[in-house]
């Protein structure tokens, strides 16, 4: 057999004999094999006699005498050593055993008594199966969710606040209102994290409730997965989940096989064959007692190896991957499946794999903490000036300090004249440092995290209800299993991938071949006949592939030709390679016309699905599968073709290998080679505040979280079609353009600036009036939260009824619970907002302080859009007016922010 060789280049042939030998698009190449040849001489496959068995379903088994002959093998020719699976063998004679299978030590070894749990758990109790995939309990619920969420470093600062204003000398705020925002934040957010842990919880019940049949005297009967132990035997009926991790035993096929579907495991839709023993085959374990050891290696995470031994009968048997089922693993395709408890609960590969549900962090998140800890910089800086002013106030009043009010230097109600609530200079400036940590609290947003929070269960509602995240086949819809970290879905930049399934949603489609240098992939199917497909016809029923595949015009007349040519013999063996050279299942479905059955292919790759499927529209057509031979209907005539050997594909030899026998009593060997395996070309100074308390707690709650978080759930870019039609506009996304560094300081300047707009204007124009502080307060209040709400109404894209109430609604609530607070006694301010609202100056001073704050965002803002439109803008005006015949130019997604038209 030639090596392997570049696609469309001719390979030089074995030497001694011609051997046929092609390549094509996905690299399949094979050769005959008559005497022995160098692959013959190297190949670890031994040739016997197949055995006669059926598969699930399968064609062959409703075929009766007449019509087309079925052609079968002279065994007598081929000796009879046994069939050999290459490393997935159903055999446990004739092989060394391999590295992975050499004797496991006693003290590496679990050892496992089939059918006898009391002796198997005599010495150690191993695992249960019960499992629990919660992150909390009753008892570590509040420390542990406490641990995670002061991961924020915001939440530790309002903590450090919240302390320290609890102290007499520090106390800005009233202790209760102090602790409020932070213990709120910290109860929604656990109140989010309970109710996922009691989904999971919930989950976890229904798995360890669910139940299996397992052997109880001599006889199955139902039992709890949760009470499921190692050492037992356990039955599994088709379409079944495994609860556990099994040694097979025996299987509905004579010849051991069974096909498992492996999707919980490796998100793999395809099946996998695993295989049971010939000594344990005819066990039934429900009619004779069985018994037996199962020397296995102690639990580990690898779920692609096993190694283990298995005494019975006398015999020592080597285990590999091929013999293990593992928990999670559905059973397809086979009707039912016997194996032995070796690994169960915590212990069983899966959970192993499952380190508990992690604490995620979205990339916007990690942002936060690190623009928090700016800010944080910019607080200590800010304080750091006031404390130094503070202290210049007190050496330059020092003599004054007796008399003036709040420092009265000495307290004279009392005989003994001491000095009162004045400690010193320097401890006084210490004092003014902590005491504006205080008050300048608000510059670190404790309310975004929670805004944040509310956003995203927003956001888990609308999609979870979006019916076109809804899966009609398989009649699922969209779930958001992590909140954390809605932010970051979609917005992907890296993709690391070892296959290319992982874009193709694993749907292959053949398109073209190339066969000893030509090249078929100049013609395509150009008519609705050839999309028909090729279908075999016997006893009365049409059999088709569920799939239809476009075929080449040459190739199909190439095929008919009844000339009998070098290059016809070529795409024949070509074609009958992609038919056997596989592990694919043929299985019959019904349809609605009961003359006319369809033939479904399914397999661990679908690579291997689409090129069957390729096979079968050119008139090779896999019909039956067993571990012995297959049946393939070549043009009308159906061969038998016996299984002599089979190496799958592994990733250490990236080639598939079958060795079959043909009626002609020909030996040939088929290899089908991945890519990278077959062609390798390519490749008075004191903080006494002027805002109430109350004001300030609410201003995180109420006055300014409602308009941010209803923005954030509903307001989009643009619309779906839009995005759909060019995906070029997610690279915004990418390239940060809407937050990144450099807008955050830009941000900050402007904050900074409506700041002293806000807190200047008013100081300045009530300056030595008879307004005091709590009236200057309720004006700051209310001017910083119509700026801020008109702020965020400047940024909104789409307007509707929603975000005209929260905005809107927002501006009207604050009004209403500023006038309640000033109208209760008991608070400082006392009708405060109605002795400066009465006052003409008041309504055009806060009219001019909003239109000072937001003139200049207001003028840069349509500057910038004029003129350095984004491409998100350029096309939002198309929404909204129509392309109108625009020819439009996008950025690439590594490309700058400046659109053009």
């Amino acid at each position: 057999m030639s090596s392997p060789r570049p696609l469309l280049l001719q390979s030089p042939k074995t030497p001694g004999r011609p051997a046929q030998d092609f390549a094509f698009s996905d690299s399949i190449s094979f050769s005959k094999m008559g005497s022995k040849s160098p692959m013959e001489s190297q190949s670890p496959f031994s040739i016997e006699p197949s055995r006669n068995s059926s598969s699930h379903r399968s064609l062959a088994q409703s075929r009766g005498s007449g019509g087309n002959s079925i052609k079968e093998v002279n065994f007598g020719d081929f000796g009879s050593t046994p069939v050999r699976h290459g490393s997935r063998g159903n055999d446990s004679e004739g092989f060394s055993m391999s590295m992975s299978q050499r004797e496991i030590n006693d003290e590496d070894a679990r050892f496992v008594y089939i059918n006898d749990v009391e002796k198997t758990n005599e010495r150690f109790e191993f695992a249960g199966n019960s499992i629990r995939t919660a992150k909390y309990s009753i008892i570590t619920f509040l420390p542990k969710n406490l641990f995670e969420q002061f991961h924020r470093v915001a939440y530790v600062y309002f903590l450090i606040i919240a302390i320290l204003n609890q102290l007499p000398q520090l106390a800005v705020f009233g202790r209760t209102a102090s602790v409020l925002p932070l213990a709120f934040v910290l109860a929604v957010t656990a109140i989010k994290d309970i109710y996922e842990d009691w989904r999971r919880a919930t989950a976890d019940k229904i798995e360890n409730n669910r139940f299996a049949s397992i052997l109880v005297n001599n006889q199955f009967e139902q039992k709890k997965w949760k009470d499921i132990r190692v050492g037992e035997v356990i039955k599994v009926h088709a379409d079944e989940t495994l609860p556990c991790d099994i040694v097979l035993l025996s299987t509905s096929d004579p010849t051991g096989v069974v096909y498992v579907q492996t999707i919980n495991l490796d998100g793999e839709s395809n099946l996998k064959t695993r295989y049971a023993k010939q000594e344990t085959l005819s066990k039934i374990p429900d009619k004779e007692h069985i018994s037996g050891l199962v020397k296995c290696e102690k639990p580990n995470r690898n779920i692609y190896g096993f190694q283990a031994t298995m005494d019975i009968d006398g015999k020592r048997l080597s285990l590999g991957p091929a013999n293990i089922i593992l928990r999670g693993c559905e059973l397809k395709n086979t009707y039912w499946a016997i194996g032995v408890v070796v690994y169960a609960g915590r212990e069983t590969k899966a959970m192993l794999n499952n380190s508990g549900a992690p604490s995620k962090r979205s990339r916007i998140e990690s942002r936060m903490n690190f623009e928090m800890i700016m800010l944080s910089f910019f607080l200590v800086t800010l304080c750091t000036i006031v404390s130094a002013c503070a202290g210049v106030w007190l050496r330059n009043n020092r003599e004054k300090l007796v008399e003036i009010v709040f420092y009265h230097k000495k307290d004279f109600s009392e005989p003994k004249v001491d000095n009162y609530n004045y400690y010193g200079l320097a401890l006084e400036i210490f004092f003014t440092f902590l005491m504006a940590v205080i008050v300048f609290q608000i510059m670190i947003p404790i309310s975004l995290y929670i805004s944040v929070e509310l956003v995203r269960v927003g956001q888990a509602f609308f999609m979870t209800q979006d019916m076109q995240m809804y899966d009609e086949a398989s009649d699922a819809s969209f779930q958001c299993r992590a909140l954390n970290i809605n932010e970051d879905l979609g917005q992907v930049k890296y993709v690391f991938s070892d296959k290319t399934g992982t874009f193709t949603e694993n749907k292959m489609e053949f398109q073209c071949a190339s066969v000893w240098g030509v090249d078929y992939s100049n013609q395509r199917a150009g008519s609705s006949n050839e999309l028909d497909g090729y279908f075999v016809q016997e006893y009365g029923q049409v059999f088709r592939p569920k799939m239809k595949v476009a075929t080449d015009p040459e190739l199909l007349q190439l095929l008919k030709s009844q000339i009998d040519t070098e290059q016809r013999n070529r795409v024949r063996d070509f074609f009958t390679a992609l038919a056997a050279c596989n592990t694919i299942v043929p299985i019959v479905l019904d349809t609605s016309d009961p003359n006319e059955k369809l033939i479904d292919y399914q397999g661990e790759s679908p690579d291997e699905q689409a090129l069957v499927y390729a096979a079968a529209a050119y008139g090779f057509m896999l019909i039956e599968r067993t571990s012995g031979h297959i049946v393939v209907n070549v043009q009308g005539e159906t061969l038998r073709l016996n299984v002599l050997g089979l190496h799958e594909f592994d990733s250490d030899r990236k080639r598939m290998s079958v060795i079959l026998g043909f009626p002609d009593k020909n030996v040939r060997v088929f290899v089908k080679g991945a890519d990278t395996a077959m062609y390798t070309l390519y490749t008075c100074f004191t903080l006494t505040t002027a805002i109430n308390e109350w004001s300030s707690v609410l201003y995180s709650v109420i006055y300014t979280a409602v308009p941010t978080i209803v923005v954030a759930i509903i307001d989009k870019d643009l619309g779906r079609r839009t995005l759909l039609k060019h995906p070029q506009l997610y690279g915004a996304g990418h390239r940060d353009e809407t937050y990144n560094k450099p807008l955050f300081w830009l941000t900050m300047i402007d904050t900074l600036w409506q700041s002293v707009v806000i807190f200047f204007v008013p100081l300045l124009a009530y300056w030595g009036s008879e307004i005091d502080g709590p009236g200057l307060g309720d004006l700051w209040t209310l001017a910083t939260v119509i700026v801020v709400n008109l702020h965020l109404a400047m940024d909104v894209i789409e307007w509707n009824w929603i975000t005209h109430n929260a905005i809107w609604g927002s501006i009207f609530a604050t009004w209403i619970c500023v006038i309640v607070i000033d109208a209760v006694p008991s608070l400082v301010g006392y009708w405060a907002i109605f002795n400066i609202a009465k006052q003409r100056e008041f309504w055009l001073r806060l009219l001019g302080i909003v239109v000072g704050s937001l003139a200049p965002r207001f003028v840069i803002k349509v500057l910038s859009q004029y003129y350095c439109l984004s491409d998100i803008q350029i096309y939002k005006e198309v929404e909204k007016f129509g392309d109108d015949g625009l020819e439009l130019e996008m950025n690439d997604f590594s490309e700058g922010r400046e659109g053009r038209i």
